[in-house]
């Protein structure tokens, strides 16, 4: 078996939400054996191919490009497969890497799509799509008054994209009201502040991550840092760390941000279609909190990665998890490079696990104690967001599937219910049996325990 190098994605950057870990290039032999290349029926299947193809090519009005032809055929198949699997040419494999470093061109905005029109997962603190008012599922109709449908998400993607300075018109189809909305954005460099750390009155360090980029961790660590350096030593009762509205990002920097709060313990496993594909990654010593109670924010929006750190430090009793369902985004979507100038597949290869063995895929993480945010009524009608198992193709879960919750947060912290709770908790204004966890009740596998 050729050994997968992971710079997991667990969410969208500009894209689906994913798991994405990369591997070598795949040498795939063809022989005629029906035992080591498949049944006889499945080459009759690729003959047929084959002769729709050149039939295509023969008879069709126009004459057609033949790399479009294959590149749409291998989108068609991939995209059967599950909402998450799709190929990336060339160019769009490379804006892939630049987004996971962080920085990109463009609007700031992160899509899936959904019954062929590109849905907001949600738009980027501080970037052209946020301050043009882009909410969180909005559906985009028209690009530049082209119409999305029967564009695939990268196609779309990469018309948002531009050089800077330029200006694309967006129509959009907003729950709630009747007539389609026009916004103008003009393109910026988009520089991905991924971490944003602030004191919450004299004696709680407040986190927020956005994103799981390649800067994640050590801007984490910064933060811890520098809000240590802000509180009299003794006054620190705790650490907020925010991940609603996480989309996702790479794995391991999901891993690291976890091990940041953990001494020790699985963080999170995967599992592929063959049992020798598992693989487990775990704590290293060093709680950077020195122990400090930690309550953990998540909601509809927070994906992927948001949902392995929030489940590691769950299952660990580690952190108190408030707010509401997370949106249940539990596989892993494999890279893999097709070689120089093909671009590459990302390919649905496993499922991701917490460390007690509990698969989120289409469930999400349930929150130890659920808070609701008082929504204004006029944004009521779009304050949900539907959740993996809404979207169309998704790999069923196990067991009961769950839908989509409250992704709302108020934009004034003064009125962050889930916020005010987490401080009354931390401050002991209030109590609730949730808080604070205990490690004796983690809910690990006894071999996990006995660490």
């Amino acid at each position: 078996m050729m050994r997968k190098t992971f710079l997991v994605l667990l969410g969208a950057v500009v894209g689906a939400a994913l798991t994405l870990a990369i591997s070598q290039p795949r040498v795939i032999f063809a022989g005629m054996s029906a035992n080591a290349a498949g049944s006889a029926d499945t080459y009759r299947q690729l003959n047929l191919f084959g002769d729709v193809f050149e039939r295509v090519r023969a008879d069709y009005v126009e004459k057609p490009e033949d790399g479009k032809l294959i590149e749409s055929a291998i989108n068609g198949m991939l995209a059967g497969l599950d909402p998450h699997s799709s190929f990336m040419d060339a160019k769009n494999f490379k804006d892939m890497q630049v987004q996971t470093r962080g920085e990109f061109g463009g609007l700031g905005i992160e899509v899936t799509m959904e019954d062929g029109l590109v849905k907001v997962v949600a738009p980027i603190d501080d970037t052209p799509a946020a301050k043009a008012g882009i909410l969180a599922n909005d559906v985009i109709t028209h690009l530049d008054d082209e119409s999305v449908q029967g564009l695939t998400l990268n196609q779309a993607v990469e018309k948002m994209r531009g050089p800077i300075n330029t200006k694309i018109r967006l129509r959009i189809m907003r729950k709630g009201q009747t007539k389609p909305v026009e916004v103008m954005i003009t393109r910026e460099l988009i520089r991905v502040r991924a971490v944003r750390s602030r004191m919450e009155g004299e004696d709680i360090a407040y986190i927020r991550v956005t994103q799981f980029n390649e800067q994640t961790t050590e801007n984490v660590k910064k933060a811890i840092a520098d809000l240590s350096t802000q509180i009299t030593d003794g006054k620190l009762r705790g650490y907020i760390l925010d991940l609603r509205n996480n989309p996702g990002g790479l794995l391991d920097q999901a891993i690291s941000v976890s091990d940041i709060f953990l001494e020790k313990g699985e963080i999170v496993s995967t599992r592929g279609r063959n049992t020798e594909e598992t693989q487990r990654f775990g704590a290293k010593p060093g709680d950077l909190t020195k122990g400090k109670h930690v309550i953990v924010l998540i909601n509809g929006g927070s994906a992927s990665a948001s949902e392995i750190v929030a489940g590691a430090l769950q299952d660990h009793k580690r952190a108190t998890v408030l707010g509401t369902r997370s949106f249940g985004k539990g596989s892993v979507q494999t890279i893999i490079p097709l070689g120089s100038g093909n671009g590459a597949l990302r390919l649905t290869t496993a499922r991701y696990y917490t460390p007690s063995g509990r698969s989120i895929q289409a469930k999400g993480i349930s929150p130890d104690i659920e808070v609701m945010q008082d929504v204004p009524e006029e944004l009521k009608a779009r304050a949900d967001s539907k959740g993996e198992s809404s979207l169309r193709g998704h790999l069923k879960g196990d067991g009961e599937e769950q839908t989509g919750s409250q992704s709302y947060i108020p934009p004034d912290p003064k009125d962050d219910k889930a916020i005010k709770m987490a401080a009354d908790l931390l401050r002991g204004v209030v109590t609730n049996s949730a808080f604070p966890p205990s490690p004796k009740r983690a809910a690990l596998p006894p071999q996990q325990q006995q660490q």
